[in-house]
């Protein structure tokens, strides 16, 4: 077999090993959020960072939720890395944007976070805040979701098929997840661009 139809394997039982009443669980949350005008703040470290951003954008303009990602401001980022240390960047970042109990944290991670192995203990303390303030706890993680799965009000666990692929598989899911997150009825608020070009175009019949 080769390597490309390994992977695409692999990813074919992702799909079906996932679960979706914890997905479920998450949008859920999410939309109880929005019912409560809360913001939603996704932490993300490494390509995890990069999917955050994007996915600021969608539920924010798909979902209508007043969403933010920290990493998304590099000079703040940079500034906190330098002068506080790694470690706390994210929790003082959050103390800044004063986070409530109406408001919601989603982290995209693969591991989740572990302070004893010293891995996203940056995810760890933000965490650790947002459940002192009340704040609602939801994660698309990988592996067995770490301190994330733990402490999380709903959160869904992307499954290893293959551990030489836990990262890869991991953060490509996180962006299936939180699309089919926005695209849920119960979320989604508004057209997306070109579902809706599609229907107006001539000849085409409604389902």
């Amino acid at each position: 077999m080769s390597f490309t139809r390994q992977f695409l394997n692999e990813a074919c039982e992702i799909i079906t090993r996932l679960d979706p009443a914890a997905i479920d669980r998450v949008v859920v949350a999410l939309a109880q959020i929005r019912d409560r005008e809360g913001r939603l703040f996704i932490l993300g470290v490494g390509g995890s960072a990069s999917n955050a951003a994007h996915a600021v954008n969608d539920f924010r303009k798909i979902a209508g939720i007043e969403t933010y990602s920290p990493t998304d401001n590099v000079s703040e980022l940079t500034a906190r890395t330098n002068d506080e240390g790694w470690e706390t960047v994210f929790v003082e970042w959050l103390r800044g944007s004063r986070l409530q109990a109406r408001d919601g944290i989603l982290v995209l991670s693969v591991g989740g976070g572990d302070v004893e192995r010293n891995v996203s203990p940056n995810l760890v303390r933000a965490l650790q805040y947002a459940r002192s303030v009340g704040a609602t706890i939801c994660g698309i993680v990988g592996r067995d979701g770490g301190y994330t799965a733990k402490v999380a009000d709903a959160c869904v666990i992307v499954p290893t098929v293959n551990p030489a692929h836990v990262t890869p598989h991991a953060e490509a899911f996180q962006a299936v997840i939180w699309h089919l997150f926005v695209t849920h009825p119960v979320l989604k608020a508004a057209a997306t661009k070109w579902e809706s070009t599609a229907a107006c175009e001539p000849g085409h019949q409604a389902a």
